[in-house]
């Protein structure tokens, strides 16, 4: 242990910030860690301080970091209000095995258990959504505790952590030194392992490498392009993993989410082996838990996971290999390549398939036809740019029709959490500035952390966001028609003037009502240089890729009259 300068409990999280090599804090100020941000003045050239308009929006800003640069997001938000606000985007790092540290401004200690301002206890509140959560209560333990916050949030499967610091702790001085920097164990694969692996992939007819999940590097992924190629497997990402794999790529075929394609859901019920590897094989991402047969599939399941603890929980695996992500992939490469020849009409095929299906002439189209307002903008989006969106059907026509080649990110929640897009975009426009960030958004979506282009404004950030305007919350809708038909109730929407609003914060903003229209207006709002905000507008009934609104719910009613 090192540095026993007589410090508050702020200037010991601060310092243990810059030990982990911190370069980016969220937050929304509050007067219960007023320690911490005092101390975070004196390192403002080393730590960039990101003071966002509500806490959810910080800690999807801290949960999207992570994800697109691979480090521990950082929030900080005050006592209860504050972390309750900050919960949704805690559950959806929990789900989508995000690290990130959330450290809470708790109430004084002599207060507690009298009901005082407030109050709330963080360890219950967290403890079903974190991988630790846990209440610092002496200064001088805070070394301790800041550093297992770091190990525990990246070892294993990555996730939350939460640690709640009462306010007269963090004022308290003391001369504890700082903990060295935990090492992060990964789990490496066991060799005799792989070998039955490779057996299994040799003898396959018609194998899938499904790939989702968290912890990938940009080597990791070039990795896994390689073993995909040298073993002839076609692959698929998971649901909102759309990135885990090069789209470019010849072996690539498709993303297995609710609304995949048809021919490609066929093609993996009717494989032989599965290759997982990072996905936990979720409701989403196995068209709700129908993909397989369960507990135990048909297929030949080889479940990859970073932690133990999701194996078997739905799909019993013939072979689980718990492993780091980069480190399954080196142990992979260093096999030698199965005689896959056979199978490299399938991955054509399969390959065929997935290219027909970024055709959007069979899709619905309204005034403003979204197929090829996609289309467009994959065409024009640069090969670094990062995407970010939401939760909704909207999204439906993101991941049908964008191609995630060469080095572009999708940052979106796997957690189906609305609200998640905005604060992305601009957390990345702050992150990397050099970089084109998109961020597709729900009008549903947008209602809910939409402020946050003030963020982006005060921060001289300057992302494009593009809101998907059908004047309803789209996915409940289409829940309503599906079983409901023709009886909508509450999901509505009367929006703000969406041009009006960016102009109010000094950016950009554009209404598109027609197809051609789209990617002009796209073109100001990249060539602006100001946090900028499309209106698009979109047809009701262009609810999904495949089916209309009005579709949907005259097969509803066909089902309910034949089942009368």
């Amino acid at each position: 242990m090192a540095n026993h300068q007589d410090r508050s409990g702020g200037r010991i999280v601060v310092d243990s910030f810059r030990q982990h090599g911190v370069e980016h804090v969220f937050c929304v100020p509050g007067e219960s860690y007023l320690d911490i941000l005092d101390a975070l003045v004196d390192i403002s050239n080393e730590i960039n301080l990101v003071s966002a308009r509500e806490e959810g929006g910080a800690t999807y800003m801290a949960e999207s970091y992570a994800k697109l640069t691979g480090k521990p997001g950082i929030c900080l938000v005050a006592r209860s209000p504050g972390a309750s606000n900050a919960a949704i985007a805690v559950h959806t790092a929990y789900q989508d095995g995000t690290p990130i540290v959330v450290l809470v401004g708790q109430i004084r200690r002599g207060f507690w258990g009298r009901g005082s301002f407030q109050e709330l206890d963080f360890t219950r509140m967290f403890d079903p959504m974190t991988k630790w959560v846990v209440q610092v209560e002496r200064t001088e333990d805070l070394p301790y505790y800041m550093s297992q916050a770091f190990r525990i949030a990246q070892e294993g499967r990555p996730g939350p952590v939460v640690l709640s610091l009462p306010e007269d702790m963090l004022a308290e001085r003391s001369r504890v030194g700082d903990m060295p920097v935990l090492h992060v164990h990964r789990a490496a694969p066991d060799p005799a392992q792989m070998q039955e692996m490779r057996a299994m992939l040799e003898k396959a007819e018609r194998p899938i490498l499904y790939v989702g999940g968290s912890g990938w590097t940009p080597e990791a992924k070039k990795g896994l392009e390689k073993f995909a190629q040298a073993n002839g497997l076609p692959v698929c990402c998971g649901f909102r993993r759309l990135d885990a794999f090069d789209h470019g790529h010849p072996n690539f075929i498709g993303e297995m989410g609710p609304a995949a394609a048809p021919d490609l859901v066929k093609r993996v019920k009717e494989s032989d082996v599965v290759l997982a590897v990072g996905t936990r094989l979720g409701e989403h991402a196995t068209q709700g838990y129908t993909l397989f047969d369960a507990p135990v599939p048909k297929q030949k399941l080889i479940h990859v996971l970073q932690g133990a603890h999701d194996f078997g929980r739905v799909f019993h695996p013939t072979l689980a290999i718990q492993a780091d992500m980069g480190l399954f992939v080196n142990a992979a490469n260093a096999l030698k390549p199965v005689d896959a020849s056979r199978r490299a009409g399938q991955i054509a095929e399969a390959r065929k398939q997935y290219e027909q299906n970024l055709d959007p002439s069979n899709s619905p189209k309204g005034a403003v036809d979204l197929g090829k307002c996609m289309v467009a903008l994959d065409k024009r989006l640069p090969t670094d740019a990062i995407v970010t969106c939401d939760a909704g059907h909207y999204t439906g026509w993101v991941q049908r029709f964008l191609r995630f080649n060469g080095g572009r990110r999708f940052l979106a929640p796997v957690s189906g959490a609305m609200g998640y897009s905005v604060p992305s975009a601009v957390m990345a426009k702050i992150v990397a500035p050099h970089r084109m960030a998109v961020g597709l958004v729900g009008d549903g979506g947008f209602g809910m952390t939409g402020n946050e282009i003030a963020t982006a404004a005060a921060c001289r950030a300057a992302p494009i966001i593009v809101v998907f305007n059908n004047g309803m919350l789209g996915s409940i809708r289409a829940w309503q028609e599906l079983s409901y038909p023709g009886r909508v109730s509450g999901t509505g929407l009367v929006n703000p003037d969406y041009v009006t609003l960016a102009k109010a914060h000094g950016g950009f903003g554009a209404r598109v009502e027609r197809t051609e229209d789209f990617l002009p207006a796209f073109e100001e709002a990249a060539a602006s240089g100001k946090v900028s905000v499309i209106d698009l507008a979109m047809d009701p009934e262009s609810i999904t890729t495949r089916i209309t609104l009005t579709g949907m719910r005259e097969a509803a009613l066909k089902r309910k009259a034949a089942a009368a």
